[in-house]
């Protein structure tokens, strides 16, 4: 028997939730369908099991850092990772009943559990989802379609890799001994986050990046993290391609060969960890004999509404292969909601999109960086303040970092911030309200800012422009 809906949704993450949430808040029937945990990538293996377990070793690190006020001697802090574990996992727990099962009872929208996949033909699609009990399918119909699969770490092909065991940025997450030595092949924010979180447990870590770290940010970051890392005993090299993988019988430990600017080297650790990024999951959705096209990496084509070849079918976070947020993924969600029965006809604006790698310092930015503007047409007039002139990071006694900001000549428009900092998320976070208000430097430097604040040094950096701000006094306006 086919069952009747008005919006049939596959996935159950945060693009999933909140589909269904505006579709219900329209009156609308809900079904959705999940074949593993519900919650998705975010709750579970993503973002809120890393940053806690990155708040937890940023506090193992604060007792070793102590030193550096005067009056304060280092302190070793004990650590008990299996007890550090099971307390991520009783928070992730805590949390997908909360915001998620709690929540889709509470709306009133019908979870199937299962495998699912697209049958029918595409005039007349259906949604067959086969239950973990291996009884008869539950066939599935809906005005419309949401997929929302989300994505899955990516690992290339490596000779060797597979007989050698590698962990990924989830697998990692669930490891009970603190490995002596650790490889992290990538240069990305989850690179950059996995590697500073085991070397604070007190593994030795060694980061093999092909470009450089954060390569897609300004070039300022790469440097600051390379000096950030290298005082905390991390190891960086650059231009570093993977060639293959073996098991060292003498010592049980991974030997990666790569390719380093065109000679070749071997690094050694008892782990390795492939933080090469992420791929849609769309294997076996069956959406091509339904019409809905994917690409060559799996993900779900669509247009700029979120639709896709299938006009009842409409897909959302990072199954459409665009900015893998998960704050894109709700928004998407939403959005393809209101144009899908609604007629909305919204667009999806990333020219705003806060950046944050949850790094200490952290990183955060948002609009164009220095590159992205000129290859925009933009001429350009750019400052980078160090962090030696903000009050703030003087009396943090840490003034590593700075705050960069882009600007358009002649008008003096905001067109991109970046910093590393303390706190930087929440100034890519005020940044997105200067670019979005069509905000001047020049206003910026005249308005209030609370002192000793970060944020203040947005305001310092907007000085920098016309004052030598070395020559200004505290709270100097």
């Amino acid at each position: 028997m086919v069952q009747e809906y008005d919006l049939v949704v596959v996935g159950s993450g945060s693009a999933g939730f909140a589909a269904a949430i505006r579709a219900t808040g329209l009156g609308l029937r809900v079904a959705m369908a999940e074949a593993g945990t519900v919650g998705g990538t975010c709750v579970n293996t993503g973002c809120v099991p890393s940053k806690a377990l990155l708040a937890a070793a940023g506090a193992r690190h604060a007792g070793a850092d102590a030193g550096r006020f005067p009056g304060l001697e280092p302190a070793a802090v004990g650590l008990d990772l299996p007890a550090l574990m099971a307390g991520k996992d009783a928070l992730v727990g805590w949390m997908r009943q909360q915001k998620y099962l709690d929540l889709a009872e509470d709306y009133g929208w019908d979870l199937h559990r299962g495998t699912a996949v697209f049958a029918g033909i595409a005039d007349d699609p259906v949604l067959e989802v086969a239950g973990d009990d291996g009884g008869a399918a539950v066939v599935l119909r809906g005005r419309h379609y949401l997929v929302a699969t989300g994505s899955a770490p990516w690992v290339p092909e490596l000779p060797g890799l597979e007989e050698a065991g590698y962990r990924t940025s989830e697998s990692a997450m669930e490891l009970q001994e603190v490995p002596e030595s650790l490889l992290v092949v990538g240069g990305g924010y989850v690179a950059v986050e996995q590697a500073q979180l085991f070397a604070r447990l007190g593994t030795r870590v060694t980061v093999l990046a092909r470009s450089r770290l954060l390569s897609g940010e300004e070039p300022e970051v790469s440097m600051a993290l390379a000096s950030v890392f290298h005082d905390e005993g991390i190891r960086v090299v650059r231009r570093a391609v993977p060639t293959g993988v073996r098991t060292d019988p003498g010592t049980g430990e991974a030997v990666v060969t790569a390719d380093v600017g065109g000679a070749e080297a071997e690094y050694r650790a008892e782990r390795v960890l492939m933080a090469t990024g992420r791929r849609p999951v769309t294997a076996g959705l069956g959406l091509a004999g339904v019409g809905a096209a994917t690409g060559t990496l799996g993900e779900v084509l669509v247009d700029a509404g979120l639709r896709t070849t299938n006009p009842r079918i409409w897909a959302a976070g990072d199954v459409t292969g665009h900015r893998e947020f998960v704050n894109v993924a709700a928004a998407h969600g939403a959005l393809a909601v209101e144009n899908a029965f609604a007629g909305a006809g919204l667009e999806v604006d990333y020219s705003q999109l806060p950046r944050v790698a949850f790094t200490s310092p952290a990183v955060g930015a948002v609009g164009l960086t220095d590159r992205q503007a000129n290859s925009e047409g933009h001429a350009c007039e750019c400052r980078v303040l160090p962090l030696e002139f903000v009050p703030r990071a003087l009396v943090n006694l840490d003034t590593r970092g700075f705050i960069k900001i882009v600007a358009e000549q002649g008008t003096g428009r905001i067109l991109g911030i970046t910093a590393v900092a303390q706190d930087a998320g929440e100034l890519a976070a005020a940044g997105v309200h200067l670019i979005a208000s069509g905000t001047t430097v020049a206003e910026l430097a005249s308005r209030w800012a609370p002192y000793l604040t970060m944020a203040e040094g947005l305001k310092i950096a907007a000085q920098s422009y016309t004052a030598d701000v070395s020559r200004l006094s505290c709270c100097a306006v």
